[in-house]
């Protein structure tokens, strides 16, 4: 123990005297672990992120949609990638609410009315950027969108198509500054009034679309707005995660025969499960980590080559010094655990700062996903495992090298 910790404040000496050197190495294995690590913690963060964000999409949920994504091979081998659409009428969309009888399952039906539609309320106008939905009273808990203020679309006014609205929370808080205040206020859609109902809460946007700029009119309402001729979608809810497979099969087949597709034919829609919109989402945040993985091993390779350059050239150095302390009955072994611990102290100095680094990375991202922020100790130990492996290998040459030094060779060196 006592030669520990001489061979540690030994080392401490040798690299503040070798002060800028010693900081360049540091800083570069800074980087590298600052890398490495940042980047296992941040994809980590990233991934509880996008989890969270399409969760509110409904994990318990899918949809039948009119796109029918096709692949074939092209010249080269190339895979080539088509989309066909053929539209999901109003009368497909009830006939199969009407008959789908899953177990404790609820289907809701919606419609696009417009995209770009402008809202009027007193003096206060929108940019032509607001999204017009047509649902009927099941959409609300399907999307899992909850209410700050006012009620759900009623079955009745889904039917009868009442000039009713449910305002997003971003519009309402435009409008009325207080979001709850907007309940029972007249807006136009476009160039219609209708009554505020309900005010959603707050939901904040994805990279499909902004849920808090948002309008949603009864079913029957939007379609004498809009028309009735646009695709309309259907999405399922199930009580059960596990029971979500089994329905969609179910799904799939009675639209089969709604749309009277022949045996053996490929379906004309398809049906889209959120957690396969997460797979897919996730293995692109996957391969961005491998590649800049990729860059932190190579900074860290550029390390290891740094720290053994330092350690040669204090030898070198330090020859003189090395000839002394074995004159003076100093054991090769010795010399050699000075020159190791030195080299690992670099590196593990290194590795901290860049842990530091990577800790508030992480901590960033959290905050900017909105998800809680876990100590991840199993990188950390990698880290500190990684610094601990570069040092030792940086240092054992030069160690090495230094312990096999003729003390009366060293002495006559100036």
């Amino acid at each position: 123990m006592q030669q520990l910790r001489f061979n540690i404040a030994q080392a401490l000496r040798t690299i503040s005297s070798n002060l800028l050197r010693s900081v360049i190495t540091i800083l570069i294995i800074t980087l590298g672990i600052t890398a490495l690590v940042g980047i296992l913690t941040a994809t980590d963060v990233m991934k509880v992120g996008v989890s969270n964000n399409f969760s509110s999409l409904g994990a318990n949920s899918f949809q039948l949609t009119n796109e029918i994504i096709k692949t074939k091979k092209g010249k080269h081998g190339v895979s080539i990638s088509s989309t066909e659409v053929k539209n999901i009428s109003y009368e497909d969309a009830v006939a199969f609410r009407s008959r789908y009888a899953f177990p404790n399952s609820k289907v809701g039906i919606s419609i696009v009315g417009n995209s770009v539609e402008t809202i009027v309320s007193q003096s206060v106008k929108t940019n032509p950027n607001v999204r017009v939905m047509g649902v009927d009273q099941n959409y609300m808990e399907i999307s899992q969108t909850s209410l700050l203020a006012g009620r759900n679309i009623s079955a009745y006014e889904e039917q009868s198509g009442s000039y009713v609205c449910i305002l997003g929370y971003a519009l309402a808080k435009k409008f009325f500054k207080k979001p709850e205040k907007a309940v029972n206020e007249v807006v136009s859609v476009g160039v219609q009034k209708v009554r505020v109902i309900g005010v959603a809460a707050e939901k904040g946007g994805s990279m499909m679309m902004d849920a808090d700029n948002m309008v949603l009119l009864p079913l029957q309402t939007a379609r004498v707005f809009y028309g009735g001729n646009s695709s309309y979608g259907i999405s399922i809810l199930v009580a059960d995660v596990q029971y979500k497979k089994v329905a969609s099969e179910e799904a799939e087949g009675l639209f089969r025969v709604i749309r009277k597709i022949p045996l053996g034919a490929e379906n004309n829609f398809s049906v889209q499960e959120n957690d396969a919109m997460v797979e897919q989402v996730l293995e692109i945040v996957s391969n961005i980590g491998i590649a800049a993985m990729t860059i932190a091993i190579v900074t860290l390779l550029g390390s290891i080559i740094g720290l053994m350059n330092i350690m040669l050239v204090s030898v070198v150095e330090r020859t003189r010094e090395i000839g002394i302390s074995k004159a003076l009955g100093a054991r090769s072994s010795v010399i050699r655990q000075q020159f190791l611990m030195e080299s690992v102290l670099i590196s593990l100095i290194g590795g901290l700062l860049g842990i530091i680094f990577s800790l508030l990375i992480g901590l960033a991202l959290a905050a900017s996903f909105k998800v809680s922020f876990v100590v991840p100790w199993a990188w950390i130990f990698l880290g500190v495992t990684i610094c601990t492996i570069v040092g030792v290998v940086s240092g054992i040459y030069p160690a090495l090298k230094a312990s096999k030094l003729d003390p009366i060779i060293a002495l006559r060196i100036e």
